[in-house]
């Protein structure tokens, strides 16, 4: 069983954000896309805990539970933010929301799981 830093507890948070490019838009609408966001989002909840796993320790993603609520469009900035809600044994549960300025573009659930490398 995985030893999980006693500072893996609710209430951490992490963000990240992302330009609007030809690089993450679907291509046949140019908006951001679904793909994009959800992998904003899981970016944002790593980033909550990466500093708290030991030495040898990742985390993975087992669930993605959103819903992708307004377009983006090229030029915008995406912020993703995390919040970690549950910690059960070595498993996490996230709130994920993502916003393009003040709108609310995409929120919902994610989960990881911390797991030792190799």
């Amino acid at each position: 069983m995985v030893s999980l830093n006693p500072n893996i507890a609710p209430g951490l948070t992490g963000q990240r954000q992302t330009l609007v490019c030809e690089h993450n838009v679907a291509g046949h609408v140019d908006k951001f896309s679904t793909p994009s966001m959800i992998s904003l989002m899981e970016r944002a909840a790593i980033t909550a805990i990466d500093a708290y796993l030991a030495e040898g320790q990742t985390s993975v993603g087992y669930e993605v539970n959103v819903r992708h609520l307004a377009p983006s469009d090229i030029g915008a900035t995406v912020i993703a933010h995390a919040e970690l809600l549950e910690v059960e044994r070595n498993r996490l549960n996230f709130q994920v929301i993502a916003y393009d300025g003040d709108r609310k573009i995409g929120e919902g659930t994610h989960r990881r799981a911390i797991i030792q490398r190799g």
